[in-house]
């Protein structure tokens, strides 16, 4: 008998052979990183500034926007290595993982540890994760057409290959690895297939069309800045130059990089919480779920057995009485106990050994004569054993049927029984009948009907529901989501369960039979009214899907098998289960359930709410930011008189604070209080509608405002050029902070949010007062920055201004939120 490499060898394999898995092919080197920062049109503008500063003369200035070059690789490298870290631990995560005999004892390990000799324990919808040949197999059909191209299963049988990327279709079998990774048929074929090519999203494809709209927006109006300039100036290059910096101002480089580092730290975060998303879109869907369907074994139940009830001499004892009643029971329960595997797989065998240690029964002691399984014609096993006596134990359990018929009890007793089988059934247990005889003759018949037994009582198991479901399924409930369960399990189980956890309470319930009766469109106009569907197919979970669909909802469903995959696929959302789930329904679903919880899925709709919140709320502000520097570039550049506050330092400078407060404060700012309390999403609404770029040029040209009167009133005092820009270059940093902390929430206040412990805030914002400090009184950087410092008094205005905007935005938020509350009542 095969019992598999030992974890020892297994070890020693793994680091001499290496991981099963092709080469990861997008790891980028620092210079390909620097590459692509050099073809990005943020690059060229520096560059181009840089070099018509070395042509004047300003060798200075130009070394400087030549520096800053690397900076803003520095900066591009952490952000896609921290991108890419995300990205490598959900790789590792979405590996399937397969069932392996180690050590004489199965073990589910991560597919890409799987060495040569281990020996795969496969079953129908399994996908085969290394080359093997088949060392013990049973009807075993293969899909090889990922390979071969053929579209018709194979037969394998005993001593036959069976090849990595193939899908077990039929059957079951063992196998033996012969190769892994790179040597694997698979692996010599091409590493295409290994790698994860992400799909442009809606939210994508709408950026897309947004920059290449802002681009040409932004080409035109630097054309005219350079012209406007040029005839109120005369100086051709330093009109060049202000025309370069308006496109700078202009270009919204930072929305490609902040989308892609919250989609990746977005799924790495919801990986944290046991949700592996496989497909960027669905994130963005998540938030619109308006109806959740969910499994009921193993996501809403712990998928295991627990025996809660024992029936005995007209008796019913619960869980709570097996101590204290110990004596009552321990017949029964020894009984069952020594009808059971001594190392089952069955989850009620396994609940019943559970209690070997409670009634003393000794396996070591009972040596085991025959044992009767189960068949289709008796649904009831036997065993006999002999303990130190002379007499035989003969120990029965299965169905209630099978054993009243083998105790051949009749009349009112057998009606008496029934009744109390139904009773339980209706509190939704499984029941088990169990009955025993003794013998002390060695003569053992050959079946199991042939024993004289004592019927001694029912046992009643639970799947217990998770504890965690009921505050699940309540959050669901105030945000707008319906929860429908989904079971094969009978009408009374599922309404059990259902009204343990208040589910019946939204809803009727609707069993396959009646759902079969019913055509696609009368379906579409009843699907509304129900909560429950029982004794349901996994074809039929088609049909609900579509059927929900119908009535304009987004829908979330749950699925292990090979059959849920269609259901899997329909759903704008599939989720498959990690644990218990085919490897045909997780490459079908676009979110993988790691520990098959049902209060992870909704965990997942709440992160999803959040990154869409936080991503939205980040490009408002980038948007926002983008009014004043565009403004403050352009205005000068019409009037002769005007001195020009922004030049491509300054600009460079803001750049340096905008894209870390994007990609790594917004991106980790705590979710809104409300953001499980209002209704799913529209998924038709656009990300960037009318009424979102409105508020953020509105917010923009309120800090453009107070900037331009603050520039105003320090030309109006008299002071100088120097001066005067180190006074509205402040203004406008201070503004920018404050507009950040205003974005940073939609419901709490700048305050507040100052108040919370988001580290990575505190840190940009310290560091961007640090450097501005630094470069208003080192006289080095006042001149690289063109500053002069007029003395602390001076820039009071700009803080009183700052103060001023950010009370006014404040204000707003208020009573908005104050409306949206009036509304919701």
């Amino acid at each position: 008998m095969e019992i598999g490499l030992t974890n020892v060898e297994a070890q020693q394999k793994l680091k001499k052979g290496g991981y099963n898995e092709l080469p990861n092919s997008e790891t980028k080197s620092v210079f390909e990183i620097a590459l692509s920062v050099i073809k990005e049109p943020m690059f060229m503008l520096l560059l181009a500034c840089g070099s018509l500063y070395l042509i004047i003369g300003d060798y200075r200035e130009g070394i400087i926007l030549f520096s800053s070059i690397f900076i803003i690789i520095f900066i591009t490298f952490y952000q896609r290595q921290k991108t890419e870290k995300a990205l490598d631990s959900l790789k590792k995560l979405s590996s399937p993982r397969t069932l392996l005999l180690r050590d004489g004892k199965t073990k589910r390990v991560p597919s890409r540890e799987i060495v040569i000799d281990d020996i795969m324990i496969l079953n129908e919808g399994d996908r085969i994760s290394a080359d093997a040949i088949v060392i013990d197999s049973n009807h075993l059909t293969i899909d090889e057409s990922l390979l071969t191209g053929e579209s018709v299963p194979v037969l394998k049988e005993n001593g036959m290959p069976i090849y990595s990327g193939s899908l077990l279709i039929q059957g079951k079998a063992n196998a033996k690895v012969i190769a892994t990774g790179v040597n694997t048929e698979f692996g010599k074929i091409g590493r295409s297939l290994q790698d994860i090519k992400p799909e442009a999203t809606r939210l994508q494809l709408e950026m897309k069309r947004l920059i290449k709209t802002l681009f040409i927006i932004g080409g035109l109006i630097s054309v005219i800045v350079v012209i406007a300039y040029y005839q109120t100036r005369g100086n051709f290059i330093e009109s060049l130059l202000s025309g370069l910096s308006s496109a700078m101002a202009i270009l919204p480089e930072e929305f490609p990089v902040v989308l892609t580092v919250f989609l990746a730290l977005g799924a790495w975060r919801l990986s944290k919480k046991n949700v592996l998303s496989r497909q960027a879109n669905a994130i963005e869907t998540l938030g619109s779920t308006s109806v959740l369907c969910s499994d009921k074994t193993g996501t809403i139940t712990q998928n295991k057995m627990e025996l809660v009830s024992v029936f005995q001499k007209d008796i019913v004892y619960s869980k709570a009485d097996f101590e204290s009643k110990s004596d009552e029971v321990a017949i029964i329960c020894h009984t069952a106990i020594l009808a059971s595997q001594i190392n089952p797989i069955d989850p009620m065998e396994q609940a019943i050994l559970n209690h070997a240690k409670l009634y003393k029964v000794d396996y070591e002691k009972e040596k085991l004569i025959k044992e009767y399984p189960l068949s289709k014609e008796l649904f009831a096993m036997t065993r006999v054993t002999k303990g130190e006596s002379e007499t035989f134990n003969i120990s029965c359990k299965g169905s209630p049927e099978a054993i009243l018929n083998l105790c051949k009890i009749e009349g009112q007793v057998l009606d008496n029984l029934k009744e109390e089988i139904v009773k339980m059934a209706e509190a939704g247990l499984r029941v088990i009948g169990v009955a025993n005889s003794t013998t002390q003759s060695n003569e053992i018949p050959e079946k199991q009907t042939d024993f004289k037994f004592n019927f001694l009582g029912f046992l009643g198991f639970e799947d217990p529901i998770r504890p965690e479901v009921k505050s699940a399924l309540e959050e669901c409930k105030t945000a707008g989501i319906k929860v429908v369960m989904i079971t094969g399990d009978f009408p009374v189980t599922a309404k059990s369960i259902g009204n343990q956890i208040g589910l019946s309470e939204n809803g009727i319930m609707m069993t396959g039979e009646e759902l079969k009766e019913l055509n696609d469109d009368e379906l579409s106009q009843v699907i509304d009214t129900v909560s429950i569907f029982a004794r349901v197919i996994p074809e039929q979970k088609l049909r609900i899907v579509n059927a929900f669909k119908k009535r304009g909802h987004i829908v979330a469903m749950t699925g292990d098998g090979v059959n849920d995959a269609p259901a899997l696929k329909a759903a704008q959302i599939g989720i498959a289960m990690g644990l218990r789930g085919t490897d045909v329904a997780r490459e079908s679903a676009s979110i993988v359930l790691l520990d098959d919880n049902f209060a992870s899925i909704v965990s997942a709709i709440r992160g999803g709410r959040k990154i869409y919140d936080n991503l939205q709320k980040a490009m408002t502000y980038i948007m926002a930011i983008h009014v004043p520097i565009i403004g403050l570039s352009l205005i000068p550049a019409f009037f002769e008189n005007l001195p020009i506050i922004l030049l491509p330092v300054h600009i460079v400078f803001l750049e340096l604070i905008i894209d870390p407060v994007c990609s790594i404060a917004f991106e980790s700012e705590k979710e809104e209080a409300d953001i499980m309390t209002r209704k799913p999403r529209n998924l038709d609404d656009t990300f960037f509608g009318r009424n979102k770029i409105l508020r953020s040029i509105f917010q923009g040209g309120l800090l453009l405002a107070f900037v331009m009167t603050v520039y105003l009133f320090t030309i109006n005092e008299g002071h100088s050029e120097l001066e005067t820009r180190a006074i509205s270059f402040s203004a406008l940093i201070i503004g920018n902070i404050f507009l950040i902390l205003s974005n940073l929430s939609k419901t709490r206040s700048a305050f507040s949010v100052l108040k919370e412990n988001n580290k990575s805030l505190i840190f940009i914002i310290f560091s961007a007062v640090l450097m501005l400090l630094l470069t208003l009184n080192i006289p080095y950087l006042q001149i690289l920055f063109s500053f002069q410092n007029p003395g602390t008094y001076h820039f009071l205005i700009s803080i009183l201004g700052a103060s001023i905007m950010l009370l006014v935005l404040e204000l707003i938020k208020y009573f908005n939120n104050k409306h949206l509350k009036s509304n919701s009542l």
